[in-house]
């Protein structure tokens, strides 16, 4: 089992920055990669961003490439999303998750964090 805990979320104003965290734990070495997700009142829940543990390679959705840049700290077993010029529509719960199978990077997580809610006022 992996248990994540998110935090970093919050309300900022159109054009602002905001740093989420993904803290890993329990059986994190069997994780492949680590995502981002999110989801908006009345949608559903879509890809953000992927970063492989072993190696570092990135993915990102294209509604935030250039303005989103996921990282990961192995040694504190932690995952950042930093988001710059953030937009009213960037306005979700951030669902940190984990996968084990290094297939299909946007898809097939196998565990998730409680989420955090981050608000863009414009």
């Amino acid at each position: 089992q992996v248990q994540l805990v998110e935090s970093g979320g919050g309300l900022v104003q159109t054009g602002g920055s905001l740093r989420l965290s993904c803290a890993a734990s329990g059986r994190t070495f069997r994780s492949a990669y680590m995502g981002w997700f999110r989801q908006a009142p009345g949608k559903e829940r879509e890809f953000v961003a992927a970063i492989r543990w072993s190696g570092g390679s990135t993915d990102y959705a294209d509604s935030v490439k250039g303005r989103f840049t996921i990282s990961r700290d192995n040694a504190k077993n932690t995952v950042y999303l930093q988001m710059n010029s953030l937009k009213p529509e960037d306005t979700a719960v951030y669902y940190c998750a984990a996968k084990d199978r290094p297939l299909l990077v946007r898809s097939g997580y196998d565990y998730w964090g409680q989420g955090t809610q981050v608000t863009v006022s414009s």
